[in-house]
């Protein structure tokens, strides 16, 4: 289809309204080295037949889970999907991403997002949580602006131990803004109560922790907690939520704002997303919560009802008023993880995690008793745990993969200290033959 073209008259008059001569001038403030001054080498023109099978070419280079054992980790896992997820979530009536702008008059959306909040207040043993953000890091990062507008406060100390990627989205973050990051670095791979007492101040408005960490260690919450609140501090735990099954809730262990992301709870792997982050806080905090929560009321005639309530829809627009820019949430994926949870129940999600922390335990065993191999930490660990290895860290997993098992995320690349390291994740759906089978390929490699 033809679009409205713009003819070199129009181009002219639209350059003399602005001021300048030439369309390049337009650029000029991006420095040369970055800016494209040849056409894109792009290959000519196809037929929709030639297109298609050449997009399928593309898409047959894909190998899907099903071909490969994953022990992947690092924040994507590979857990057990039941198909009632699928089943209802492929409803006509939810098939859309897309958040309703007319809220209200979709009660059934309303309603699966109350649940999907209701099921993460259970979980993370918090009082309110809205109806999701777009991935775990966004959350974390939204959770300190929370903190700083909350305490007033300049610097938010960080462990080490969170991922690298939650941090590299807090500083982006903070890049405009009067706020400064500490790291607490942490050798033994967990938090060191006595380096984060060192690192906390009167300027400290959030101390931000992971647990299960980066390195699927465990974290003192309760400690650390202790620590943050002596200076003023608030305390945001971002979790793993199938650990929440096993493990004591954040909101029992002095933590103001739990978030995380909730991958694991019934999203695919899907080639590295979408996802979502949950976010929940303690009762006080509610009213800087950014995104949408919904509340339960009841209408004109007496009837339960759903809606929109403490966020104004339109706060992006409010500038430096604004809770947040944040103005939609995770509408389908939010809705999988209420499926998911409701048909687990406590129990199920209890058995999960136990599942995951024994098949962890028991793989761990296995490649620690290799030649080679060792765990490079000492701390509890849940479901992933760092293995050193004496042997090339990218031959050893490329080996592994001509096997057909994705034995786990090198940690190089985020810990330059940790060259010699990978990160193995263990889920319910390992069995003992596979462990024993990536057991038997690093020995090998």
């Amino acid at each position: 289809m033809n679009y409205l073209q713009l003819n070199d008259s129009d181009v002219q008059r639209m350059l003399n309204a602005m001021g300048v001569e030439r369309v390049a001038d337009l650029f000029r403030d991006i420095p040369a080295a970055s800016r494209l001054d040849h056409p894109l080498a792009l290959p000519g023109p196809l037929s929709e037949m030639e297109l298609l099978a050449d997009l399928q070419r593309l898409a047959n280079a894909n190998h899907g889970l099903d071909e490969l054992t994953c022990f992947l980790g690092g924040g994507m896992y590979d857990h057990f999907i039941p198909t009632v997820v699928d089943e209802l979530a492929s409803q006509s009536e939810f098939v859309t991403a897309y958040t309703p702008y007319q809220a209200e008059a979709s009660q059934g959306a309303l309603q699966a997002f109350y649940e999907y909040q209701t099921l993460i207040c259970l979980l993370t043993g918090m009082d309110v949580s809205n109806a999701s953000l777009y991935e775990g890091a966004t959350a974390a990062a939204e959770a300190v602006l929370m903190a700083r507008a909350a305490t007033g406060r300049k610097q938010v100390v960080v462990s080490a131990t969170v991922h690298p990627h939650t941090r590299e989205t807090l500083a982006t973050y903070l890049a405009a803004l009067p706020m400064q990051i500490v790291t607490v670095e942490a050798p033994a791979g967990v938090t060191s109560p006595e380096a984060l007492r060192a690192h906390v101040g009167e300027q400290t408005a959030a101390v931000l922790i992971q647990t299960p960490n980066v390195f699927g260690c465990v974290e003192r919450l309760d400690l650390l907690s202790n620590i943050a609140h002596d200076c003023g501090a608030m305390v945001i735990a971002s979790v793993d939520p199938v650990s929440c099954g096993l493990l004591k809730t954040p909101g029992s262990l002095g933590v103001y704002i739990a978030v995380g992301d909730a991958q694991a709870l019934g999203i695919p792997l899907s080639l590295g997303g979408p996802s979502l982050g949950f976010m929940a806080c303690k009762r006080e905090h509610m009213r800087r919560m950014p995104g949408r929560l919904v509340g339960a009321t009841t209408d004109r005639s007496g009837r339960r009802a759903f809606c929109l309530t403490l966020q104004t829809r339109e706060q992006h627009i409010r500038r430096e008023r604004a809770t947040s820019n944040i103005c939609t949430n995770q509408g389908l994926c939010a809705l999988r993880v209420a499926i998911h949870l409701s048909a687990l129940g406590r129990g199920g999600l209890a058995q999960v995690a136990r599942l995951c922390l024994d098949k962890a335990h028991y793989a761990a065993e296995r490649i620690a008793g290799l030649t080679g191999f060792e765990l490079r930490f000492a701390a509890p660990f849940f479901k992933e745990f760092v293995v050193r290895t004496t042997k090339n860290v990218d031959a050893v997993l490329g080996h592994a993969r001509r096997r057909g098992i994705l034995a786990g995320v090198p940690l190089g690349p985020w810990y330059p200290e940790l060259s010699d390291c990978l990160l193995v994740a263990v889920t319910e759906k390992r069995t003992r033959d596979e462990i024993d089978r990536l057991a038997a390929a690093l020995n090998e490699a």
